[in-house]
């Protein structure tokens, strides 16, 4: 059992929205000579440092960060944001006793959820992983030999060794079940230990090594729940960087079986029509897409 936590908030729109909002473009080379203003993330632990007013907050835009006063580590360029200019954005760890200047604070990103635009927080997702790569990564996994970061390529390579390491990114798969009976189409909900009071969302569980996407999504259900499905089917895919994985979503059919909790996991689980609810998951997440997919395929055959 590898538990993923599935809770009240997912980082991230769709892959096609975010494209055509914010038309990021990663690389590595930075410009030679950094004149206008760049987004410029930096990162205490996993908070980012953001401009506060009120209910909404801001991505730093500044030449460079040497004017804020902190103790800044190694810079990362990300690449750039295309428009009628391209605005150049980097990531930078400062130090864990840095304070944020006046006007700004350090904030997770779950909290910045509604507050900093959708497109830009998606950015930090990005950026924060990096950070934590670079954090966790700076002596080899081999021989201990201190890394050293290549700079054709994201990686870091240990000079004794020649261990290579390249940013880590943990697939796991979300998947909805349906079950089509007497009573109508149902969808599989389920509550987690970990969840706010009331909410209920799809079912989750990270790949394990030699398996494939497919293979995963019936052992977390069965696993979890008890139950065999059949039909599966990809739905899309949500980058999720606490701290480092990758949804993968797909749709099932109910194929057998009856509901079996695995108790150290999960707290209750049940079948749901489109018309009758429990608390979900937030709309950003594809957990919510999932589901308010079910309800725009089910929900109106329902009322007749």
């Amino acid at each position: 059992m590898n538990h993923l936590e599935i809770g009240d908030w997912r980082l991230g729109i769709s892959n096609k929205d975010l494209v055509v909002k914010q038309n990021f473009i990663s690389a590595m080379m930075p410009p030679d000579n950094q004149i206008e203003p760049a987004y410029w993330l930096v990162f205490s632990g996993s908070r980012l440092l953001v401009q506060v007013e009120e209910e909404r907050a801001s991505l730093l835009r500044l030449a460079d960060v040497s004017g804020l006063g902190l103790a800044a580590g190694q810079q990362h360029y990300l690449g750039y944001l295309e428009g009628e200019k391209q605005i150049h954005c980097y990531a930078v760890e400062a130090s864990a006793e840095s304070e944020a200047p006046r006007g700004m604070a350090f904030q997770g990103l779950r909290r910045l959820y509604g507050r900093l635009d959708d497109e830009l927080l998606w950015l930090a997702g990005r950026a924060v992983q990096i950070v934590d790569w670079d954090r966790t990564h700076r002596f080899c996994g081999r021989c201990g030999h201190p890394t050293e970061t290549l700079s054709h390529e994201r990686a870091k390579q240990c000079p004794q060794c020649g261990l290579i390491s390249y940013p880590r990114i943990a697939p796991a798969i979300i998947v909805r079940v349906d079950r089509f009976g007497e009573s109508g189409p149902e969808l599989l909900l389920a509550r987690s230990h970990r969840y706010t009071p009331g909410m209920y969302s799809v079912l989750a569980g990270f790949v394990e090594p030699g398996e494939t996407l497919e293979e995963c999504v019936r052992r977390e259900i069965k696993e979890e729940v008890g139950i065999a499905v059949k039909n599966v089917r990809y739905f899309g895919s949500q980058p999720w960087p606490f701290p480092n994985s990758l949804m993968v979503a797909f749709t099932a059919e109910y194929a057998g079986g009856d509901i079996t909790v695995e108790e150290e996991e999960i707290e209750e689980a049940g079948w749901f029509t489109a018309g009758e609810l429990p608390d979900v998951p937030s709309p950003m997440s594809i957990s919510r897409r999932l589901i308010d997919d079910f309800v725009a395929r089910y929900g109106k055959k329902e009322g007749g």
